[in-house]
């Protein structure tokens, strides 16, 4: 208990505002999560985005969710899709990730394939959900997709952890 107290402390307090947006970033930063590519069918072609906002929601009926920002120029092509893919990333992919980071095209040289709904599907990944669109909900300066899983896929591997403003793994099982 005396580690907690000590720790608890040292904690900053702040209220989330236009002056403290990257206190608040930083704070949000210290939950690690995993890292996906999310990808559609599109008017103007294919197209992927990378996201680490990706949540299991309900096992019954199988729903999902991932939260893209209104501010991406990608971000039409997602709200208006009506199946999408979401592509759980390994360690090895973050090349993959960055490309997708920086360019909705960035499907060059990999291993895919196309889903009765015309979505691109990426092959070499630890899981992939494909999802027709369920619900959408405004969330501020993102809005909240919630996916419908009509398929699923997985295999082993090590994931792709997003900590701290960068791309890390586990070092240790707990």
């Amino acid at each position: 208990m005396a580690d907690g107290t000590l720790q608890m402390a040292q904690m900053h307090g702040f209220t989330p505002g236009p002056d403290t947006q990257r206190q608040f970033r930083d704070a949000l930063g210290q939950f690690s999560t995993g890292v996906t590519v999310v990808t559609v069918q599109a008017a103007q072609g294919p197209v992927g985005m990378t996201a680490n906002s990706f949540s299991s929601i309900s096992m019954d009926p199988p729903l999902v969710m991932w939260s893209p920002a209104k501010s991406s120029s990608r971000y039409a092509a997602f709200l208006q899709a009506e199946h999408f893919a979401v592509h759980v990333m390994g360690a090895e992919h973050e090349d993959i990730v960055m490309g997708f980071a920086r360019s909705g095209q960035a499907f060059d040289g990999l291993d895919l394939e196309l889903n009765v709904h015309g979505v691109p599907l990426l092959n070499d990944c630890l899981a992939r959900f494909e999802c027709s669109t369920h619900q959408v909900h405004d969330a501020g300066d993102h809005s909240i997709i919630l996916g419908r899983v009509l398929s699923a896929a997985s295999r082993e591997g090590e994931a792709l952890i997003f900590c701290r403003g960068r791309f890390r793994r586990f070092d240790k099982e707990a």
